[in-house]
């Protein structure tokens, strides 16, 4: 169990590292003239799907709890 929860945590921190350079390469596109909307439009939905994912993964890593 304990490594299944390592694997899950680098993971994480892979898939935050990922929408982190994402962030960079769509600041640097978007001061670019003349800016490529569409790739700018798909790295974005592309950093959005990351954040979801890493969200739904680290829920994974709390304890259950009865409410």
């Amino acid at each position: 169990m304990d490594l299944q929860i390592e694997a899950l945590k680098a993971r994480i921190a892979a898939l935050k590292s990922e929408h982190r350079d994402l962030d960079e390469a769509i600041a640097h596109l978007s001061v670019e003239v003349p800016a490529d909307h569409l790739h700018l439009q798909r790295l974005k939905k592309r950093k959005l799907a990351l954040k979801d994912l890493v969200a739904k993964l680290e829920t994974k890593l709390l304890p259950d709890i009865i409410a």
